[in-house]
């Protein structure tokens, strides 16, 4: 999967508008956000409680159009719960955000 700089930046500014502050700081409210998700799968001590991370996380990608992100957290929602490499996976989906 790529990730599409694109869509992300397209449904911030679809949120916001035109304001470069603004979709600067729901930029960082969605990384603050996808990372806090990210953080409670890996810490997640059961099945019940990370697939629910899993779903939120998907949630929050759909939401922005972040598509590798939507398609890892339905594999994280659908797999092995405690996989590590979905985790590492996910985490490396939200670091290609950071400009």
């Amino acid at each position: 999967m790529m990730y599409d700089p694109g869509a992300l930046e397209t449904a911030l500014a679809a949120a916001v508008g035109s304001d470069p502050a603004l979709v600067a700081e729901l930029r960082t409210v969605f990384l603050a956000s996808a990372r806090g998700h990210a953080d409670a799968l890996d810490r997640a001590s059961g099945a019940a409680e990370w697939r629910i991370a899993a779903l939120r996380l998907q949630g929050l990608a759909a939401s922005f159009a972040a598509v590798d992100l939507m398609a890892l957290a339905e594999r994280a929602a659908t797999g092995t719960p405690s996989d590590p490499t979905v985790v590492a996976a996910i985490n490396r989906s939200i670091d290609s955000f950071v400009l």
